[in-house]
């Protein structure tokens, strides 16, 4: 029903909620000091969803203005009331301590979106923390039952605008207030929530029944010295998306597939879409995914890199700009060469990242005891070992990369004949400046490392990409010198500029660039798709007197998912083949009292199911884990219809009171995914996201509308140069016919969002007026 959909990606009324945040987590400043002899810190920040964290930094030691520089991308499973980010001192032996927080409410998060902000810290104590979600509150004139807590609570009841006791006329402008506390601390009550209630809410009723969500104390008057705290610099990244059954798309969509058909390309919807975006980045993510799904991209990215090439009037400097076409193959190289990257760089730059070597050649940075002709070794060793990995690589080069390096290495020969370098040029350009390169730069937003390195190690990756970058440039490679500004950066290069060097580049462009047939990468070697740790709950033993719950390292890959006693143990203590998973399935709370659990229903023998239950660190990681597992084991035959959505214990199951473990479920399970989905790849969702983009620019689309008709009219140059010289539109009637196109589609499309919407107005409508139940949801 309506009221059972809110909050992340829930099903409702065949519609799907889409709910994500993109948070690049840049830096505090201003911390205050550590009240000793020493006043820096040891900080790391963390990502809160309410009270629950979801996402936590490095710890940056020996600092009051930390450098975070981490990026987070998750969509939300469950519903909320608050995004919030808390500022830790790290302690050894004692309780990490909460120095402040950043705390913005859901339906404040449009106006943050986008925009790098710099927040003051808020200070952080029990009275501003709600430890509860929501509570029901029952009223009868003098009477409260609470029916929610677990706990041992503490109900007091205040009237806030009338002095005397509770009386049948009380002034419509009186509020309730209700505060929540929790009473089983043997040291002091701890304050969970409270909640206000307006009494003219509450109208002549004998009765009012409704959720409210608990709000911190409200304590009057603020400190005024918030700001001492410090601040913390943010840019979140929100988005919402309500997401239409599959045949509501099918005309946008249709008409975005058939962008690489349209002469010219300019004219195409694809390319209309990143002409009217304000950030062509935020175009490109959904467009790729959903050309790359149906096999549409390197089409798409030969004809726009056409058109780029056409503009292109030097060879030195072939794809260099920030157009559509370089971010779609930037993008399209994140999402399919993620794995060639995994085998390729990850173990040299675990090595780099975990050692303590210094790589410092520049003599003005150097530390005292440092010796430059080692720290030159170190760093010509580190060089030599990541150029010689990449080289070696051209067989688990993806195929689509491969494809589309061909299209653009035989279109740069033929616009620029008479250079015999431009060929691996515009190849280099994409796979060694914007892609080997960044990723040995910034491992972690490539997931090669699971946080950003600290200072040493940045300077000595930044070294190697810097290194790599030109060794991979095919037209410094044809000059005498490097390109490089600084003196010393020159004089290290010199140790590469031998004929084996370019031989090498040569030869690997001209390999990731034909196409000759190569292995799949990732069907020979099982790839990597997730890890981490979990809590497993203890299997087929006696658990008398041992932990039910041990912290396990879990490993998926497409071919099996493990568990391991700690990273980087090498032997498995349990397996699970893919091709026996039977059902992903999330374990109601109730079966161990613990939240964020779910089982992975397998066959363990033939013809016997064994559930292994396991719980994630928190609702984000939860929902990640469930929905990676369910695409990875979709094609199996023997998925099952039915599960247990609670724990089989004391001989029976607690979901249906079934006594026999082999009893057949009792729920139906979750809709299986489509076979034909890709992992990471909703089509569905993507065109929504694309439908949202058009509605959003509107303004930007009317105005390409008045180029192509100012083009017709006047047969020249545009009548507002200024209004209209940033599109490109090679032929003006076929740009305008396809404009004419999505209008339509989008003007249809907007019937079936808009009676959702009326829907979802007149559920909340109904649920403030007093009805069985309402909360302050968005």
């Amino acid at each position: 029903s309506l009221d059972e959909e809110e909050g992340g990606k829930t099903c409702n009324l065949q519609h799907l909620k889409v709910i994500s945040f993109s948070l690049p987590t840049g830096e505090a400043k201003n911390l205050l000091p550590y009240p000793g002899p020493n006043k820096m810190r040891d900080c790391f920040c963390t990502v809160n969803l309410d009270q629950e964290e979801v996402f936590r930094t490095q710890v940056v030691e020996k600092s009051l203005s930390p450098f975070y520089s981490e990026e987070f991308y998750f969509e939300i499973p469950r519903k909320f009331q608050y995004l919030s980010f808390y500022i830790y001192d790290k302690s050894v032996l004692q309780r990490d301590l909460r120095i402040g927080k950043v705390t913005i409410k859901k339906e404040d998060l449009c106006n943050h979106t986008g925009k790098e902000t710099w927040y003051s810290l808020q200070p952080v104590d029990s009275n501003s923390e709600v430890q509860v979600r929501r509570v029901l509150l029952c009223f009868r004139i003098y009477h409260i039952s609470l029916s929610f807590i677990k706990h041992s609570p503490r109900l007091c009841l205040n009237v806030i605008g009338v002095s005397s006791a509770l009386h049948e006329n009380l002034n419509p402008s009186s509020i309730f207030r209700v505060d929540l506390w929790n009473n089983g601390n043997l040291v002091q009550d701890i304050f969970l929530g409270e909640i206000k209630v307006p009494v003219k809410v509450l109208r002549n009723d004998s009765s009012h029944q409704a959720w409210y969500l608990l709000q911190p104390k409200d304590n009057g008057s603020k400190s005024s010295k918030t700001d001492d705290l410090g601040s913390l610099r943010l840019n979140v990244c929100y988005t919402e998306d309500s997401v239409l059954p599959s045949e509501y798309y099918n005309p946008l969509k249709n008409l975005l597939l058939k962008s690489s058909d349209v002469q010219p390309i300019s004219a195409s919807a694809a390319y209309i879409l990143g002409e009217v975006c304000r950030d062509k980045y935020d175009a490109v993510l959904p467009l790729v995914r959903l050309l790359l799904h149906h096999n549409k991209l390197v089409p798409f990215a030969t004809a726009v890199a056409e058109l780029d090439l056409k503009n292109t009037q030097e060879a030195n400097t072939i794809f260099r700009g920030n157009s559509l076409a370089t971010r779609c193959l930037d993008e399209m190289m994140k999402i399919v060469g993620r794995h060639y990257l995994k085998v390729t760089l990850k173990p040299i730059l675990d090595e780099i990242c975990e050692s303590s070597k210094s790589c410092e050649i520049d003599p003005i940075k150097l530390k005292d005891g440092d010796n430059v002709e080692n720290n030159k070794e170190n760093l010509r060793y580190y060089v030599d070992k990541v150029f010689s990995t990449i080289v070696q690589s051209s067989m688990s080069c993806p195929t689509v990369m491969c494809d589309v390096f061909y299209s653009l290495r035989h279109m740069a020969a033929q616009k620029f004949p008479n250079d015999p370098h431009v060929q691996y040029s515009a190849v280099s350009s994409f796979v060694f400046l914007r892609f080997f390169a960044v990723a040995v730069v910034s491992p972690h937003t490539f997931h090669l490392r699971p946080h950003h390195p600290d200072a040493q190690t940045v300077r000595t990756l930044t070294l190697i990409s810097k290194t790599i970058q030109t060794l991979g440039s095919w037209g410094s490679l044809s000059k005498s010198k490097s390109s490089f500004k600084e003196t010393f950066m020159c004089e290290f290069f010199k140790m590469f500029q031998e004929e084996k060097y370019i031989e090498a580049v040569k030869k690997f462009l001209e390999e990731i660039s034909s196409t000759e047939s190569k292995e799949p990468s990732g069907l020979t070697e099982a790839v990597h798709l997730k890890e981490g740790d979990m809590y497993k709950r203890a299997q087929g033993r006696n658990r008398i007197g041992k932990k039910n719950f041990k912290k396990r390292w879990f490993c998926l890959t497409s071919r099996e998912l493990t568990y391991h006693k700690q990273q980087g143990s090498k032997d498995a203590i349990y397996t699970i083949l893919v091709r026996n998973i039977l059902a992903v399935e999330k374990l109601e709370e109730s079966s161990f009292n613990k939240k964020n659990m779910f089982q992975v229903i397998h066959m363990e023998k033939p013809n016997i199911e064994k559930p292994l239950y396991v719980q994630a660190n928190n609702c984000v990681e939860a929902s990640e884990w469930i929905e990676i597992l369910c695409r990875v084991s979709r094609c199996n035959h023997k998925r099952l219809s039915a599960y247990h959505p609670s724990a089989y214990l004391n001989g029976n199951w607690l979901c249906c009171k079934a006594t026999s473990e082999t009893t057949s479920g009792c729920t139906p399970c979750t809709a299986s995914v489509p076979a034909d989905v890709q992992i990471d790849i909703d089509e569905d969702r993507e065109t929504e996201r694309i439908y949202s983009l058009f509605t959003l620019n509107m303004s930007k689309f009317q105005k390409m509308e008045e180029a192509c008709g100012s083009i017709a009219v006047y047969q020249g140059p545009q009548k507002d140069a200024d209004d209209y010289s940033h599109f490109i539109i090679e032929d003006s009637v076929a740009t305008f016919k396809t404009l004419q196109q999505i209008k339509a589609i989008l003007e249809k499309l907007s019937e079936p969002h808009e009676k959702y919407r009326k829907k979802r107005s007149t559920s909340e409508s109904q649920r403030a007026q007093g009805s069985i139940r309402f909360s302050c949801k968005q």
